[in-house]
C-alpha cells in the first residue's frame, strides 16, 4: 500500500499532528496525484473538533485540494501525467443508487466525502488533503484550467463551487440585485462570481471594514449590518441573498430585505437553530432556502468559468506546522481569505 504523510486530528480535543497512514493502491480507473496546495475550510474545523458530532479520528482533513498527477490507471482517459487538477468535497457519489446522477450527486444517498467518511467498500476511511498524496476515481477528478494558479485555485474547490451553484440555479446576472451575506473565505468569492455573472451586487457586512476589497472585488455597494438603518434603505431590495455566515442571525431581519419571490440562501451553517416568522415569508411570498456543494459536473463549470473570468481566491499561504495557529485565526476571521496549506513545507 502507498505511504502518505499528512496532518490529523487524532482527538475533537487535541490540536493536528503529523500522521503518517496508508493510501490504498491505485485501480486502472483511478489518478494519483501529488498535493501541492490544500485550502482550510471552516467545515474541517468543524469536523476535527467534532462540532457536527458524527467525526471519526484519525482523521486529515482537507478538501480543497490542487496538485499535480502522477500516475494513471490502464482505463483513465481524461488526465495524463503532468496535468494540473483538482479534489473537492467529495470522492464518489450515488453509490447506493442504480445510476449516478450527474447533476445532483452531491444530495444523494451514497456521498463519499473526500475524509471523514467511508469508501464504497463501507468500511476503508477516507483521508483528505493535508497530506503529500491522494489517490482519487478518474470520474471525480476536476481539471484546473492552466491560466488559474494552483495555490489560488485549491479554495475553489470548496468556496468557490459553494457559492457558485446556488448563484447558477437561482440565475443570478444582468438584472438581479444580488446581496452576499458576510465577506469571509466564502463571501469574498461569491462577489467576484457574481459580478462576474453581471448581476448588481451589494456586500452585507457586520462593519465596513472590509468595504474597500469588496468593492474591488465587483461589488456596487456595500453596507454594515450592524447599523440598523441599513435595514430600513434596504428593505424589499434584494432578487437573492447569499449567507455565508455560520453564526446565529436574525434571518427575520435579512429576510425583510428581499423582494417579492426573493429567496435567501443559506450556504453558513449555525451550530444552533434560529427561528422564523411565518410573516417574514408570507406577505411577499419569499422564499427560504439552503445549498450544498455542487456536482462534479458543475464543479467542472465553475472552474472554467472562473478560468474564462480570471477568478481565484484571495488567500495566505501557510506552512503545515501553522495549521492549529490558523485554525485560531480563522474562528477570530482573521484571514483575508482563505488559508491554503503549501504541501512543500510538509
Amino acid at each position: 500500500m502507498p505511504i502518505a504523510k499528512g496532518y490529523a486530528a487524532t482527538d475533537a480535543s487535541k490540536p493536528l499532528e503529523p500522521f503518517t497512514f496508508e493510501r490504498r493502491e491505485p485501480n486502472e480507473d483511478d489518478v494519483v496525484i501529488s498535493i501541492k496546495y490544500c485550502g482550510v475550510c471552516h467545515s474541517d474545523i468543524h469536523q476535527a473538533r467534532n462540532e457536527w458530532g458524527f467525526s471519526t479520528y484519525p482523521m486529515v482533513p482537507g478538501h480543497e485540494i490542487a496538485g499535480i498527477v502522477t500516475a494513471v490507471g490502464s482505463k483513465v482517459t481524461k488526465y495524463k501525467v503532468g496535468d494540473h487538477v483538482g479534489v473537492g468535497c467529495f470522492v464518489d457519489s450515488c453509490v447506493h443508487c442504480q445510476s449516478r446522477d450527474v447533476d445532483i450527486e452531491q444530495y444523494l444517498p451514497g456521498l463519499v466525502q473526500t475524509y471523514n467518511s467511508v469508501e464504497a467498500d463501507g468500511k476503508t476511511p477516507t483521508q483528505g488533503g493535508y497530506s503529500d498524496s491522494i489517490v482519487v476515481k478518474e470520474g471525480y477528478v476536476l481539471s484546473i484550467p492552466d491560466n488559474l494558479p494552483l495555490d489560488k485555485a485549491a479554495p475553489l474547490l470548496c468556496a468557490g463551487i459553494t457559492l457558485y451553484s446556488p448563484l447558477s440555479h437561482w440565475k443570478a446576472g444582468p438584472g438581479k440585485k444580488v446581496a452576499i451575506l458576510g465577506m469571509g473565505g466564502l463571501g469574498h468569492m461569491g462577489v467576484k462570481i457574481a459580478a462576474a455573472m453581471g448581476a448588481d451586487v451589494t456586500v452585507l457586512s457586520q462593519s465596513l471594514s472590509k468595504k474597500e476589497d469588496g468593492l474591488k472585488f465587483g461589488a456596487k455597494d456595500y453596507y454594515a449590518t450592524s447599523d440598523v438603518e441599513t435595514f430600513k434603505t434596504l428593505a424589499n431590495t434584494f432578487d437573492l441573498i447569499v449567507c455565508t455566515v455560520s453564526t446565529g442571525i436574525d434571518w427575520n431581519a435579512y429576510l425583510s430585505l428581499l423582494k417579492v419571490d426573493g429567496t435567501m440562501v443559506l450556504v453558513g451553517a449555525p451550530e444552533h437553530p434560529v427561528p422564523v416568522h411565518a410573516f417574514s415569508l408570507i406577505p411577499a411570498r419569499r422564499n427560504l432556502a439552503g445549498s450544498m456543494i455542487g456536482s462534479i459536473k458543475e464543479t467542472q463549470e465553475m472552474l472554467d468559468f472562473c478560468g474564462k473570468h480570471n477568478i481565484t481566491a484571495d488567500i495566505e499561504t501557510i506552512d503545515i506546522k501553522d495549521i492549529n495557529k490558523a485554525y485560531e485565526r480563522v474562528m477570530k476571521s482573521d484571514v483575508r481569505y482563505r488559508f491554503v496549506i503549501d504541501m512543500a513545507t510538509l
